[in-house]
């Protein structure tokens, strides 16, 4: 039964799935305790724009769609800081736009059907070694950042404490939203722009239920994260279904536990 592990492209979509389930749930959690869980929609939507920008332009789409999705995370985070508008206001405007500028680029291009949908639902047993460099090296900047971690959650739980202690919360911001706007692409192939916004909610979501510390919540919602992507891709080739989908399916199954845990021991919030 395990002797898909010696194919060479179930290899590069488990080491896939590993890369990104980890840089899911470990962005993931900043979204959930920021209430920014309508943000992972909107840069999937800013990933479809610059996916179907690439298709058009007859180019990779995922090296299109990265400084395209990483100019709309600027841009949410430019309008929430500098008007009154609420935060689902700002994703909801690039949003639209995205969605629009997408559909428009995919008309122009009379040949997209196969391509866009690959890409909208995932396809990640075709990563290719150039896909886990790219996702491997957002692992590496991951870790890098380690240290940057206490003043992100710093200003998670109080922000306005935090700019009183000088730290540069804004600046913070801006890179946080970059770096989930790389994620948001990388897990194109993985799960699809279709489903990227609830692989960067549910194993937060489900790690909150689990964890009594934000220290905790991040290493569950990392781990759910890399279980899930390993499940699902292994269901997916036993079961021939997608990938994708089994993948947020183990992560739903997941959360309803944990869900019904809490319910039935009372501790719901």
């Amino acid at each position: 039964m395990l002797d898909v592990l010696s194919y060479p492209f179930f290899q590069r979509a488990l080491i896939a799935g590993i890369l990104v389930g980890f840089l899911a749930g470990y962005y993931g959690v900043f979204i959930v305790q920021r209430g920014l869980s309508f943000l992972g929609s909107g840069l999937a939507h800013a990933a479809f724009g610059g996916v179907a920008l690439g298709i058009l332009l007859g180019m990779e789409p995922l090296w299109i769609a990265v400084p395209f999705t990483v100019v709309v995370a600027i841009g949410i985070t430019w309008v929430r800081e500098k008007t009154t508008l609420g935060r689902d206001t700002a994703v909801g405007i690039f949003f639209s736009v995205s969605m629009a500028l997408g559909i428009i680029f995919l008309a122009l291009k009379r040949d997209y059907s196969a391509d866009a949908f690959s890409y909208l639902f995932g396809s990640i047993l075709s990563v290719r070694n150039t896909d886990l460099w790219i996702t491997g090296s957002m692992v590496l900047i991951a870790l890098l950042t380690w240290p940057l971690w206490g003043k992100w959650a710093y200003a998670t739980f109080d922000r306005e404490l935090a700019v009183s202690d000088r730290l540069q919360v804004v600046r913070h911001d801006y890179l946080l939203s970059i770096l989930v706007a790389v994620t948001t692409v990388v897990a194109v192939k993985v799960v699809g722009i279709v489903l990227i916004a609830a692989f960067l909610v549910i194993p937060p979501a489900t790690s909150r239920l689990a964890a009594r510390s934000f220290h905790t919540m991040t290493l569950y919602s990392v781990l759910m994260g890399v279980f899930s992507a390993v499940a699902g891709l292994f269901l997916s080739y036993w079961w021939d279904l997608p990938s994708g989908a089994l993948i947020i399916l183990v992560q739903a199954v997941l959360f309803f536990l944990f869900l019904g845990y809490r319910l039935l021991a009372g501790h719901t919030h």
